[in-house]
Order: structure tokens, then sequence, then C-alpha cells
């Protein structure tokens, strides 16, 4: 069993905590992000760091006592420094550009897919075949990446597709071919 909650999240220079009952505020260099913690879970500002605690050992209190804290941690961690995720494009004629702030993916598609990035995310467009999604909210980057890499997902017979940095995609073999 995890004992992620009970670890005390250390404060980083630079970074201001407000903790106003249930509500969390946290302000840094990169931006702002806010939270309301759940009925049962506690959060307190103690020697420079942040102690979460829970009231009782039940088990969706104990659940929500360790994702309390990793939440707390990766805003600390957003604000501070904040999120990235690569996403590669592999295949013959899919390609991305930037047009303003929107992605324009040419994906094998009758028409090219447009993504408007939501408030807080920006779009980077290293060359024709890498993406980068940045951010403050790792869950936004998160699901802003895998919103753009459901669009075409890599396929396991020639690998084309849009996939993460780093992914590895199961190769199928293809048809045997007939005898005769």
């Amino acid at each position: 069993m995890s004992r992620i909650g009970y670890k005390p999240i250390a404060l980083p220079e630079g970074v201001e905590v407000k903790i106003d009952g249930k509500h969390i505020s946290v302000k840094g260099s990169k931006g702002n992000l806010e939270m309301d913690v759940m009925p049962l879970i506690d959060v307190k500002m103690e020697d420079g760091q942040i102690i979460v605690s829970r009231e009782n050992e039940a088990k969706p209190v104990r659940a929500a006592h360790g994702m309390t804290r990793a939440i707390l941690s990766n805003m600390l961690t957003g604000v501070n420094s904040g999120f990235e995720k690569t996403l590669e494009i592999i295949g013959v004629g899919y390609r991305a550009q930037m047009q303003g702030k929107n992605l324009s993916l040419s994906l094998g598609l009758s028409h090219s897919v447009e993504v408007v990035p939501p408030e807080g995310i920006e779009f980077v467009c290293e060359s024709p075949v890498k993406i980068i999604v940045r951010g403050i909210d790792k869950q936004v980057v998160g699901q802003v990446a895998a919103n753009i890499r459901g669009y075409r997902p890599p396929e396991p017979y020639k690998g084309k597709g849009i996939r993460y940095s780093g992914e590895f995609v199961i190769r199928k073999a293809g048809k045997a071919g007939a005898k005769k």
C-alpha cells in the first residue's frame, strides 16, 4: 500500500501558496492554479512545507489523501517549471504546422485537422513531424496530447500515425502471401 499522502511537499523558491479553508491557490512564475480539497482531507502549511492529512481510515478517504497530495505536488511543479508532452508524427505525407496559435495537422484525411489550444496550453512545432504541448496543468497537458494522438493513433502494421515520444508500438506481421 502506498504511503505517498503522508510525505510532506517542500515549497520551491518563488512559489506562493494560500490556503483558505478547503480552497488552495498556488502562484508561481508560470501562472496560477487553484483547487478545492475534498471534505475529509486537511491541508496545512508548516515550516515551509505543505502537509496533507486525513480524518479517518475509510478506503475512499485514503485514496483521496494520496491523490490530493499528488495533485498539490503537480500544481507546485507546474507553476514553477511547467509540463510538456512531445508527440511524433510518422507516415508519408503526415505533417503538422502552426497557424497562429492553432495547430494544423495533415493526416491523410480529406481535410486538415485544426486543433485550437485550450486556455493555458501552448503548441510548438519544432519540425513538421514533432509537436510539443506545453502548459502548467499536468492533467490538461496530458489530455490535449491524448486528444491530438487520437486523431491518428499509430497502427500496428506500418506504425504510421501520431505517437508519444519514446512510445513503443507493437508491430504485427502482414499477410503471409497466397500459396500456389
